[in-house]
This record gives C-alpha cells, sequence and structure tokens, in this order.
C-alpha cells in the first residue's frame, strides 16, 4: 500500500511514527513502553505480563467493571490487544476509520487510570498461568528458550515462568507500572488515512495522563556466549526430535548484511526448490526446514529449524553443512541469485497489503529508533551480490558462537553425534 511517513516528537516527551496511508478504512496504532522483562529480577520475571493484562484490559477509574470497559471498547468490531516482550510492554489496536478518537481516548484511559483490584489480579494469575502451560506444549519454543539460557542470556522459559509467577503480588505491579508508564518512555505507531489529522491525532496523544517521566530506559548490554555443549530436552511424548542449529554474532549487523541474509533464507529453506529444504524434501527426509536471522540489543542471530526422525537426522545435518559452505564460498550460479531476488521482491510487495502490515512493517522503530525506507528496498535487493550473501553468512559463523538444540523423546546422545557432525560450521 502506498503510504508516507513522518517522526513526530510531542510536547510530553513521547515520540513516534504517523504513517499515512491515503484511503485506509481502518487506523492502527501500538503504544510500546520500554517496561520488558529485562527490568525485572528473575524471582519477579513475570511481573510486567500480569501487568499488561491488567492495564489492557482491566478496571479503571471510568469503568470499575472491566467487562463494560471492554464491551465499550469493543461495541463497534475494534480489536484491541496487548503484549509482553523481552523489551516491551506494549498496546496495540486496529479500529475502523469513524471511531479512531473515541477508541483511543478509551485505550489512553486504561494507560492512566488502571485500578489494579486485587480481584482482578487473582483471576490474571490464574489465566496467565494457563496460558503459559499451554505455551511450553510449543516444542520449538521451549527448546529455543533453553538455548538461549545455554548461550548466556537472561530468560526464562515458559514453564519456568508458570512457577516464577507464584513470586509475585499486586504491589509488584504498582511499583513496575510506575517506574516504566511514563511519555518519555513511550514510542507509538499511528497508521490510517490521516491526512487533515494529524494535528487531532498528536493533540489526543499530548492529552495522556502519565507523569513525563526523566528519559527512556534504556536497554541491556547483552551478548552471546559459547555454550558449553548441545543442548538437549527431554520429551518422552515426541516420537521425532525437535531440531535447532544457531550461531550468533555479537553486533548489529549493517543494512547490506541484514539484506543479504534474508535472500540467503529464501536460497536454503523458503521455497520447495531450496537448497537445504528443497533437497531435503526431494530425498523424502523431512516435512519442512525453516532459517532466518534476527537482530537484537548487541547481538544477531542466525537460525535453522526442522522436525526431523531420528534416522533421518544425520543425511539432513549432511544437506545443511554442504549447502551452508557453499552458500558461504560464493558457489551459486547467477541464475540462482536472480532467481532468488525476483521471489524476495515479489514477497515484498506482497507484504504490505494491509494497513496493519505496513505499521508492522516499522516495528523495528521500537527497538533503536530505526526507521525504514521502504521505497529502496527493491533497489537494496537488486544490488545484493553473490560476494555480500556469502561475507554475510561467513560473518554470523565467524565468532564460533554457536550449536545445537534437540528436543525429543529419542537418546541424547543424538544432540552430541550432530553438534559434532556440524561443527565445521563454525570453521
Amino acid at each position: 500500500m502506498k503510504h508516507s511517513v513522518a517522526e513526530v516528537q510531542l510536547k510530553n516527551g513521547a515520540r513516534g511514527l504517523l504513517i499515512d496511508v491515503p484511503g485506509a478504512s481502518v487506523t492502527s496504532y501500538e503504544l510500546n513502553f520500554r517496561a520488558g522483562e529485562f527490568l525485572m529480577p528473575r524471582s519477579k520475571w513475570e511481573t510486567p505480563h500480569i501487568l499488561e493484562h491488567m492495564v489492557s484490559a482491566g478496571a479503571n477509574e471510568r469503568y470499575p467493571d472491566r467487562n463494560l470497559f471492554n464491551a465499550e471498547m469493543s461495541k463497534n468490531g475494534a480489536y484491541i490487544n496487548a503484549y509482553t516482550s523481552y523489551y516491551s510492554v506494549a498496546y496495540v489496536g486496529e479500529v475502523a476509520d469513524f471511531e479512531w478518537e473515541r477508541v483511543m481516548r478509551l485505550q489512553q484511559l486504561s494507560l492512566a487510570k488502571p485500578l489494579f483490584l486485587q480481584a482482578e489480579f487473582n483471576a490474571e494469575f490464574g489465566n496467565i498461568h494457563d496460558e503459559l502451560i499451554s505455551l511450553s506444549n510449543n516444542h520449538f519454543r521451549a527448546l529455543s528458550g533453553k538455548m538461549s539460557q545455554a548461550f548466556g542470556f537472561k530468560i526464562a522459559t515458559d514453564f519456568e515462568r508458570s512457577k516464577l509467577m507464584n513470586n509475585v503480588v499486586r504491589e509488584d505491579l504498582l511499583k513496575h507500572y510506575k517506574r516504566t508508564h511514563f511519555t518519555r518512555n513511550l514510542r507509538f505507531i499511528i497508521a490510517g488515512s490521516l491526512r487533515g489529522r494529524r494535528t487531532s491525532v498528536k493533540r489526543l496523544l499530548e492529552e495522556l495522563d502519565l507523569p513525563t517521566g526523566s528519559s527512556r530506559l534504556r536497554l541491556p548490554k547483552e551478548s552471546a556466549s559459547k555454550p558449553r555443549g548441545p543442548t538437549f530436552v527431554a520429551n518422552e511424548t515426541v516420537p521425532n526430535i525437535y531440531l535447532t542449529i544457531s550461531t550468533h554474532f555479537n553486533d548489529i549487523i549493517g543494512q547490506k548484511d541484514d539484506d543479504a541474509l534474508g535472500l540467503a533464507r529464501i536460497m536454503l529453506t523458503e521455497t520447495l526448490y531450496s537448497k537445504i529444504f528443497g533437497q531435503a524434501r526431494d530425498k523424502g527426509l523431512v516435512y519442512h526446514v525453516s532459517s532466518g536471522h534476527h537482530i537484537s540489543s548487541k547481538v544477531t542471530e542466525w537460525w535453522l529449524s526442522a522436525q526431523v526422525l531420528p534416522d533421518n537426522a544425520l543425511a539432513l545435518a549432511d544437506i545443511v553443512l554442504a549447502e551452508i559452505k557453499k552458500v558461504q564460498n560464493a558457489v551459486m550460479d547467477e541464475a540462482e541469485l536472480e532467481n532468488t531476488k525476483q521471489y524476495a521482491l515479489g514477497s515484498f510487495q506482497r507484504s504490505l497489503q494491509t494497513v496493519q502490515n505496513v505499521s508492522n512493517a516499522y516495528s523495528r522503530y521500537f527497538f533503536d529508533g530505526y526507521i525504514e525506507d521502504m521505497r529502496f528496498i527493491p533497489v537494496r535487493i537488486r544490488a545484493i551480490t553473490k560476494r555480500d550473501i556469502a561475507r554475510a553468512m561467513r560473518k554470523l559463523f565467524a565468532e564460533n558462537l554457536g550449536g545445537v538444540g534437540v528436543l525429543g523423546g529419542t537418546d541424547p546422545k543424538i544432540a552430541e553425534k550432530l553438534n559434532e557432525h556440524l561443527q565445521p560450521l563454525w570453521k
């Protein structure tokens, strides 16, 4: 969708992006506070998550009954939600254009005047406990958490979180709310047909009745360390294995490397004719393989994941090792590179077809203030060379900060075999 972006700084110290999408019939918003789990001691890990539930959909000064408040928020079909991450607590919504101001005022009411009722705390405590147990059934998520711990990152798995939440009391929420919910700690993205109402949007956000505060809370200083060995998570209910290969680079990669790794993902695992996934499918080894990269505050991670039967795991590892080495050495022909670029260009064009898609495309802004210029992405994709892809893939393995993780009901020795088998990736 065609759109234009402007960064604004409000009188109350909040900053954000106003994205004008001409002709859009909905308005999308995200109000993002740097208030995530990184701020908490391990014993109080779930404090931001419980707070998020109670602020986003709990009782407030005007609506002491949360059911009446939520009914009023969504009476015209508005989508309202919230989420907690390691870095953020965020409040999101997508609303029909005719009621954007009404819903935004209600959202700001919930942010500024929550009651934190003990009865609601008790209810959400139970709801979140159920949520965490449900999330712990996601085996890739469970394996990822254990691997992150092995790399030295401060994180709790979902099962651990379900136990740690017993340490959180209502007063912890009040302290965390006061510490984090102030306007200089707020970043926002508002997207929709904003022509003629930018001023009213800014004025509305400046009316948010929160303290100004001092300055935005800083992100933690993080770095990956080499695991002592492979990660194995025993689960006798799983007949196959969940396999993840992860490698880290202790810095934020540049734009060209970021673009190059995006093309590497397509080339290796995105399609049925890709180097790893396609070849593994042709040999009947796996149903699916995925890969990608992720940037955090000071670390870039590249990963590859698959479910595979134990008897097929080493054969899959052979393909992974051989094909990554080829890419790292720029062993690819021009036709393959051109096909990968064409796929990337088409995927990019498909990715911006709703207001929410457009808003999400700028979400890195919440992390480090970076504003992507979407107009130049096609040009950047076309400019990537074989050497660019090879260099980016070598960089992610150059610091020897990688390892293998396995979850399943099989012999733990398979993790050691796969880890040893794949060590040449880091040499």
